[in-house]
């Protein structure tokens, strides 16, 4: 690494930490000419390679920008977009690979914006996975509803479980 005061191309590292929850790590180092410290930041670079074959940087923004317009007129707040983005980060980054295809991308918003607000999910996922009919958007709207029912029943059963079956007749 150059020395930013004499341009000297040798240093050495002192101390390392990460930062940003792992996503960074940051170096203090020692310039072996000068001597004087500075300090350096390593970010591990993710690409997403779009359909047409470019690759670009992996942008958390990109992605709060296409879910803000999702969730457009939705009882969304900034901070629940914000978090989607970072937990769509830590899913494409936890895949290991320098370069992730777009797709891939997509499909990690998805699960989450379901999550967060079913309309803004049927808005994305229409877009995303261009639906071209009216049945394309019942099918996802059923799947949404039997999802619903499946975490409903879920809860029904966790609530009878914790009461030793009683009340298992709670909203039945």
């Amino acid at each position: 690494m150059r020395c930013p005061y004499c341009r000297h191309a040798d240093s050495r590292v002192v101390d390392s930490r990460e930062a940003d929850d792992g996503q960074l790590i940051r170096r203090r180092r020692s310039c072996t000419e000068c001597g004087k410290r500075f300090t350096t930041v390593e970010e591990a670079v993710l690409a997403v390679v779009k359909r047409s074959g470019v690759t670009e940087p992996f942008s958390r923004t990109k992605i709060m920008s296409g879910v803000r317009k999702a969730c457009q007129g939705r009882p969304v707040d900034e901070d629940s977009i914000a978090l989607l983005a970072q937990k769509v980060e830590e899913s494409v980054r936890a895949k290991g690979a320098a370069e992730v295809p777009s797709h891939e991308v997509g499909l990690a918003i998805l699960g989450p914006l379901r999550e967060l607000d079913q309309v803004a999910y049927l808005r994305f996922a229409s877009v995303y996975k261009s639906f071209d009919s009216l049945d394309e958007f019942e099918k996802e709207i059923a799947a949404l509803r039997e999802a619903k029912v499946a975490r409903e029943a879920a809860v029904r059963h966790a609530v009878a479980a914790r009461s030793g079956g009683r009340g298992s007749k709670i909203n039945q």
